[in-house]
């Protein structure tokens, strides 16, 4: 949808994008430099293939101060973001065919990690009803001896939805029992998060199943490093240690100059992540206060990331201006970006159909501007 978006707009489209999956922000001056630095300081060579020693005891200071995690050096690893890290802990803890349970809607790409690694995908479904949370009620129902894995996103990418520590705990008091079950974690967003509680970590939320859960983390949305590719994994140190060999067979060792940079994003100055926060929480107001004016469209107010996700079942099954018949929320999507000049994502690349994921991570005056045609699109529709 963003190369549609952007051939449209090299064509002389105006194409207002929603359908972004990174933060407008630059990032902070302060990790730029230490960047720069590290160039002008020949710190270009490979590192370790698990990173360099002083980022890791940077991650280990960040996990005990920010997440109540105590671990050693063994139990942590660096990688080229955190996509590679997730691929690495699926082939760490289970075997070709193992059933890995995804909650949906998804990151559109856990399903083909879990693919890749030999593991067969499972979904569990999510509501509006659950604020698009798996409950241990869902999770009971699904888990069986074929299950070898969880992997469990939040903040939530597309919805927003965060889970509370209790809720964790609930999770916890079900998985307790399927000795044989990890839980992989995506806590990418954790930053980017607007109730006065910060994100829960499930590993701090559940210590008694600390032994198989692993940890995914990056720098790409809180410290607005997306394209330094950078992230962490913690855990057990026997599967870090084999996490750590797949990832030295896979690319050698991470980035050099962003491991540098990765050092003064955890150590150095963060005030940027409040004020980019408070930015990103005005948006959301606007954007939620907008979309529940629409016709056609439900929402659940995200409680983090950048993302909302939106039902727009009362828009299939009808035309648009334009006579496009909105069979499905595909439909939807192609009519906005063709007939109104708006390119958002539709629910069904997440794993639930009659939705949209919209980003808010645009200039104010762009998303007053998107909201307004999406608001004519509706309008129109007959």
């Amino acid at each position: 949808m963003n190369e549609r978006a952007a051939r449209l707009r090299k064509e002389g489209r105006d194409i207002i994008p929603l359908s972004l999956g990174e933060p407008d922000f630059h990032t902070a001056e302060n990790i730029k430099a230490a960047g720069r630095t590290a160039i002008e300081n020949n710190f270009t060579k490979y590192t370790a293939s698990d990173g360099c020693a002083e980022l890791k005891v940077a991650i280990l200071d960040k996990l005990r101060r920010e997440n109540g995690l105590n671990l050693a050096v063994d139990e942590v690893v660096v990688g080229n973001g955190a996509k590679i890290l997730i691929l690495a802990a699926l082939f760490s803890v289970i075997d070709s065919r193992d059933e890995v349970l995804i909650p949906s809607p998804y990151w559109v790409s856990y399903p083909d990690l879990v693919d890749l690694a030999g593991g067969v995908p499972t979904f569990a479904p999510t509501t509006e009803a659950t604020g698009f949370k798996v409950t241990a009620e869902i999770l009971e129902s699904l888990l069986n001896k074929n299950t070898k894995a969880l992997i469990l996103n939040s903040p939530n990418n597309p919805t927003g939805a965060v889970y509370t520590r209790e809720e964790l705990r609930l999770l916890g008091s079900v998985l307790k029992n399927w000795s044989d079950v990890w839980i992989v974690t995506d806590d990418l967003y954790e930053h980017l998060v607007y109730s006065k509680h910060k994100a829960a970590t499930f590993a701090e939320a559940v210590p008694e199943l600390s032994n198989r859960t692993i940890t995914i983390n990056g720098f790409s949305k809180g410290y607005v490093m997306t394209g330094w590719r950078l992230g962490f994994a913690a855990g057990p140190k026997d599967a870090l240690k084999t996490m750590r060999g797949f990832l030295s067979q896979m690319h050698g060792s991470p980035n050099s100059i962003a491991q540098a940079a990765g050092v003064v994003a955890l150590n150095g100055d963060q005030s940027f992540i409040e004020r980019n926060l408070a930015t990103l929480r005005a948006r959301r107001d606007i954007f939620v206060q907008r979309a529940r004016e629409i016709p056609g469209l439900t929402l659940i107010e995200p409680d983090g990331t950048f993302y909302a996700f939106p039902g727009c079942a009362g828009m299939i099954n009808r035309r648009s201006c334009g006579g496009r018949l909105l069979a499905t929320d595909n439909d939807v999507v192609e009519a906005l970006l063709e007939e109104a000049g708006v390119a958002a994502l539709p629910g069904c690349v997440f794993g639930t159909s009659a939705h949209l994921r919209i980003s808010y991570a645009i200039d104010t005056a762009l998303l007053i501007e998107g909201m307004n045609r999406v608001a004519g699109f509706a309008g129109a529709l007959r």
